[in-house]
């Protein structure tokens, strides 16, 4: 029992460390990304290629002053950040990361717990985060946080409905609410994701998922509660320091979950597209070799003084990585780390390449498109998917 209680606490701090690292540097890599597809240079002034901004921005949020406007409902306009980032960071409690692993004698699941109804926790707790914004418009008492809240309110509820429904579809083929268990029936390969096996590939509840989840974590094109044109800040306006930053980390906390959420259910989790018998194994190890050698080649043929400095660090780095990944008593827990975190990694630089391409909709448009589109599409892929797994089985 003292081992399971010493182990499962040091889950805790890994786990929560390793997610406030990667709220942090989520937004070095979204600005970065909408540099490059805006042909600027992002950050880079602030560490190696703006390694350091994160921190500086932490700094910067930390010692700004802290103002509070004398006519806010003071209890709920403080209440209101601590229930969106705490409701943010609950959901990734139940996420599972990889297999059952041994540690110290004690085998462990490497997910903080799980329940046999780890999707309805998921859904139940990040419904609770409207609560948080919805509060803040209104205990700001500012007519334009206000609206940003009620819009917010509205979205969030509506597009939770086809969201739900996307969700319900391969809980129908893995017959099962546990998310471990989701996995487990998706571990034959690419072919056995939910995804694309079946009696009915769920292709479409996939896209019907991220499209929801685009509204549920307000990204664009479904930013309308914080439309800077017409509401100023939205249902943050009032809100400045660590509490205004508290919003946007409960943001990219949602963005991380629903990717996660999106990897356990379609994508298969931490399961390779193919077996390691046929050299899946292999795959990081040439991902980060080669990285590490494009970066030793444009350092020695630098483009910018700097890099001649930065790039050979980052190739070393690079190539012990992949090297890494070739020892046998590291590759059991590890492996099942690379393939998740690439699938939802490669779900999280879809919402930052939508954030640069498109503009947002109107808001009579974003909920017409939910009630008379999402919603009918949703419930029609869930009947069917019913249908076909009540024949087939």
């Amino acid at each position: 029992m003292d081992s399971f209680i010493v182990i499962s606490l040091i889950k805790v701090a890994v786990l929560f460390a390793v997610l406030l690292t990667t709220l942090a540097y989520l937004q070095w890599v979204e600005r970065k990304v909408i540099a490059h597809i805006q042909v600027r240079p992002g950050p880079y002034r602030v560490g190696p290629h703006g390694l350091l901004q994160p921190l500086a921005d932490v700094i910067k949020l930390i010692t700004k002053e802290d103002l509070m406007p004398s006519y806010v409902n003071r209890t709920l306009y403080l209440a209101a950040p601590f229930i969106a980032i705490t409701m943010a960071l609950l959901s990734i409690c139940v996420i599972p990361f990889g297999p059952t692993i041994e540690v110290a004698g004690v085998r462990t699941w490497m997910q903080m717990t799980d329940l046999n109804i780890g999707v309805l926790f998921v859904l139940a707790v990040s419904s609770m985060g409207v609560y948080g914004i919805a509060l803040a418009g209104w205990a700001s008492n500012n007519k334009y946080s206000l609206l940003g809240g009620l819009r917010s309110s509205a979205q969030m509820i509506s597009y939770e409905l086809p969201l739900s429904l996307a969700i319900a579809s391969p809980l129908l083929l893995a017959n099962s609410l546990s998310l471990r268990e989701v996995v487990g029936k998706q571990a034959g390969g690419v072919w056995t994701w939910n995804v694309l096996h079946g009696p009915f590939p769920q292709i479409f509840a996939f896209l019907i998922f991220l499209i929801a989840a685009f509204a549920e974590t307000n990204r664009v094109p479904f930013d309308l509660p914080e439309a800077e044109n017409e509401l100023v800040a939205g249902f943050h306006t009032e809100y400045s320091s660590m509490k205004f930053a508290s919003f946007f980390m409960a943001e990219y906390a949602n963005m991380i979950t629903v990717s996660c959420m999106a990897t356990v259910l379609f994508l298969g989790g931490w399961t390779p597209p193919w077996p390691a018998e046929y050299g899946s194994r292999f795959v990081p190890t040439a991902i980060f070799a080669l990285a590490g050698l494009v970066a030793l080649y444009h350092g020695v043929n630098y483009a910018r003084r700097r890099d001649k400095y930065s790039l050979p660090v980052f190739g070393v780095i690079f190539l012990a990585i992949a090297a890494l990944f070739l020892l046998p008593m590291v590759q059991g827990w590890l492996l099942p780390l690379f393939w998740f975190f690439a699938k939802a990694g490669a779900i999280l630089f879809a919402f930052i390449w939508v954030r640069g391409t498109l503009p947002r909709f109107r808001y009579d448009q974003l909920m017409g498109f939910t009630w008379k589109f999402l919603f009918p599409a949703a419930m029609l892929n869930l009947l069917v998917t019913g249908f076909l797994v009540a024949w087939f089985s």
